[in-house]
């Protein structure tokens, strides 16, 4: 009888705020993940390092990080999210522990723990996985300081991993980098290959976008010769308004061959997703905000292969 008890007690406990969230989400009859057949996209000759950054804030830079990841997961791509911003954003979205003490970027920076040690699985997509980004990272610029080589050392551990992570070594990837320019960035610029940068359609889109380009130069002169800018996407577009338009077409005519067709609109569906620990494209993978980084994820993988 006692056991009973126990087990009638255990399964009437309420569920924590945040799995009831994920578990409410998941139960909702318009949005069933599982239901949802992708079709599978080209893998990488060669495994691709893309550092999203923009040092405006505000532009989806986050938002993007973890769609894109989702998105060329769901196509069947092995893809790694590293989280480089103190504040865990894209650690939440990808559903990840990354409270104080767990195993995160913070100590591969620091204590030179290989990436392997901290990487999570993305409990809600195959493939996916996050090295995760806790409040002790915002010490990390202060410490790396005093380091040899302070501006490599994440370049250093993505190499090792890439190397040493066969069977399951990623296709892609995608450093999400915090909106200041710090030793943080720097680490990712010197880390990646190519930059994407998201670009929202709104006044003042271009804003920062010159300094931006400029310490992207800067790194290539200086640390990583390989270091470019590859891909614009537009988020945050409105067709209602001719702003957008106009933001749009101002960025494709000046940067022709790095924007992507996709572009991302406002969604309030997007901007729900985070907040049940999920991205929008198993939060709700029919809306226009899922198909549109779906759309993007195509075209990023596409270019990857063109690239070889």
């Amino acid at each position: 009888m006692v056991e009973d008890a126990a087990t009638v007690t255990d399964a009437s406990r309420p569920e924590p705020p945040h799995v009831a969230e994920r578990t409410a989400a998941r139960d909702r009859p318009d949005t069933p993940p599982q239901a949802v057949r992708y079709p599978r996209l080209p893998r990488p000759a060669r495994p691709r390092v893309i550092t999203i950054a923009n040092q405006k804030g505000g532009v989806g830079k986050t938002t993007t990080a973890v769609n894109l990841a989702a998105g060329l997961s769901q196509g069947g791509l092995r893809v790694l999210v590293i989280d480089a911003d103190p504040q865990g954003n894209a650690s939440t979205a990808l559903g990840v522990a990354h409270h104080s003490g767990v195993p995160s970027l913070y100590d591969v920076l620091v204590n030179d723990t290989p990436i392997v040690d901290i990487v999570q699985p993305c409990p809600d997509i195959p493939g996916l996985t996050c090295a995760p980004a806790t409040i002790d990272l915002a010490g990390a610029e202060i410490e790396l300081v005093s380091f040899v080589a302070r501006e490599m050392r994440l370049q250093r551990a993505v190499r090792h991993y890439v190397q040493e992570s066969s069977p399951n070594t990623p296709d892609v990837v995608i450093v999400d980098c915090p909106p200041s320019l710090g030793l943080l960035t720097i680490n990712a610029f010197v880390a990646g290959e190519e930059v994407l940068i998201p670009i929202q359609c709104e006044y003042y889109a271009l804003e920062g976008l010159s300094m931006l380009l400029r310490n992207v130069e800067m790194i290539r002169r200086h640390l990583n010769p390989t270091i470019h800018v590859s891909t614009i996407l537009l988020t945050m577009y409105d067709s209602r308004t001719r702003l957008s338009s106009q933001v749009a077409d101002e960025v494709r005519q000046h940067f022709p061959d790095q924007v992507l067709a996709a572009t991302v609109p406002r969604s309030v569906r997007v901007s729900e997703a985070p907040s049940h620990a999920q991205t929008v494209l198993t939060y709700d993978p029919g809306s226009a905000g899922a198909r549109a980084y779906r759309a993007a994820a195509t075209e990023l993988a596409e270019r990857f292969s063109a690239a070889g």
